[in-house]
């Protein structure tokens, strides 16, 4: 298993969380729209995305559950192969694609979520611990796309969780309309 991971970028140093929530509404109501079902299994969000998601009404016909995997053996439970985290990293584009597929095989749902992370520290119990990386990937029944994310430096661990929830609502809310 070799991911091929595509670069992103933020929107500069900091966003807005209104503007975040806002982006997550309309991706919501989109998802709505459309009857696309997605899921999430997420660690250093902690369930961030799915909580946007929920924020609007209705997100109960698209939202099929969400896991919180901020642990190795989390994930592990959860689908994730104990292999893949022991060759290439809990902090890797593999570990997040796992996670995606996963959680989509989980649940049934047509879109699937894996983000994997470290934010403002280094992690004492992985090596592979980068602050500011962030890898996630979306998973389709066509295939599943992987990412990787430099973050800038943020003045709180929920700043960190909003900027890399923000640049995730951009790819589903780009593959979302041109799915049209």
């Amino acid at each position: 298993m070799f991911a091929v991971v595509k670069e992103i970028h933020g929107a500069g140093n900091a966003v807005n969380e209104t503007t975040v929530s806002r982006k997550y509404e309309k991706l919501t109501c989109s998802l709505i729209e459309r009857d696309i079902s997605i899921t999430t299994m997420e660690s250093c969000t902690s369930g961030q995305v799915a909580s946007l998601i929920t924020d609007t009404e209705g997100s109960s016909a698209i939202l099929k559950g969400a896991f919180i995997t901020y642990s190795n053996e989390a994930k592990i439970r959860q689908g994730v192969r104990a292999e893949i985290i022991d060759t290439y990293g809990v902090y890797s584009a593999e570990t997040a694609t796992a996670m995606a597929e996963a959680c989509r095989a989980a649940y049934g749902a047509d879109l699937g979520i894996g983000i994997t992370g470290s934010f403002g520290n280094t992690d004492p119990n992985n090596a592979d611990s980068i602050p500011g990386e962030a890898y996630f990937a979306i998973a389709t029944v066509q295939g599943t796309e992987s990412f990787h994310c430099s973050i800038p430096v943020q003045s709180s661990r929920r700043a960190y969780k909003f900027y890399i929830a923000d640049v995730i609502g951009d790819c589903l809310l780009s593959r979302i309309s041109g799915a049209s």
